[in-house]
């Protein structure tokens, strides 16, 4: 037996990166899922974003451990899109018991040096995403009546502020005043939330050559082992970063019956990043 057999999962960001291991590790305990992404490119962003047949490898993958999967495009700026793949999925699948809200993107810059327009792509996004992604799946739960549990992706950057990150420390931080409130308001109807705040995690993301740059402003061409070099320094474990795996097995946690009295927390998988004084790596 698995540890979500007979679960419904949804899942923003579902077609790579850690929204892709959400979805195959959700898959193997047993859960069908939801998979939404907007597959495509997104103005801001200094990197290639998914595509469809990035979504193509999800569906394969989560097919492959037996579980019916409903691949959708979607950007989560579009509520009505949001609230349509609710509608299909709970006329599907009966309902909704886990969603795991993580759709983002990270772009860079000064707080005072970036455009306006930099700055409210990645608030709609990160932020208001997040919030137009519960607000769809919200009523269905409740109307059901069977509880659930909510997982909203923040970051280390949800507690602390890291420079030329502004918009994203502040969208994150936000996430994180959302499920503490959502925590209590759902409380009633036995639906729980929390974050999961991880630290750098390998995934393109993290890994392009803009946010080395960014990063590393002192390295020509910074290249990854560049990278791996100095991300080593950001957490107190010796590891430049976490793979999408250990964010999946805290969803997975969070997602099941283990965690049935878990709500309104801060799920940190940081290797440490958070600690304030950590001891320098040789």
């Amino acid at each position: 037996m698995g540890r979500l057999d007979n679960k419904v999962a949804l899942i923003t960001g579902a077609a790579r990166g850690q929204g892709q291991s959400h979805a195959v590790r959700l898959a193997q305990e047993g859960a069908h899922i939801i998979a939404v992404d907007i597959c495509g490119p997104v103005e801001s962003a200094p990197y290639d974003l998914s595509t469809p047949d990035d979504m193509a490898e999800t569906v394969k993958l989560v097919e492959e451990h037996g579980k019916r999967i409903m691949a959708r495009e979607a950007d989560v700026r579009d509520l009505a899109a949001l609230e349509a793949i609710v509608a299909e999925a709970v006329a599907e699948f009966g309902g909704i018991d886990i969603v795991s809200a993580n759709a983002g993107i990270c772009t860079t810059g000064a707080a005072w040096e970036m455009s306006e327009a930099q700055w409210q792509e990645m608030i709609d996004i990160n932020l208001t995403g997040v919030w137009k992604t519960t607000k769809a799946v919200i009523p269905s739960m409740i109307e059901r009546g069977q509880g659930g549990s909510i997982v909203l992706t923040s970051s280390v950057c949800g507690v602390a502020g890291i420079a030329n990150l502004g918009h994203y420390t502040a969208a994150k931080h936000g996430v994180v005043g959302l499920m503490r409130t959502l925590a209590v308001e759902l409380a009633p109807h036995n639906i729980r939330c929390n974050t999961i705040m991880p630290t750098t995690v390998n995934t393109p993301m993290l890994n392009n050559p803009a946010l080395y740059s960014v990063f590393f402003p002192q390295i020509e061409n910074p290249t990854l082992e560049d990278a791996e070099g100095a991300f080593i320094h950001l957490n107190a474990l010796r590891t430049p970063w976490v793979e999408p795996i250990d964010i999946s097995n805290a969803l997975l946690y969070l997602g099941s019956d283990e965690a049935r009295f878990v709500t309104g927390t801060t799920h940190f998988v940081d290797a440490g990043s958070s600690s304030p004084y950590k001891i320098p790596h040789s």
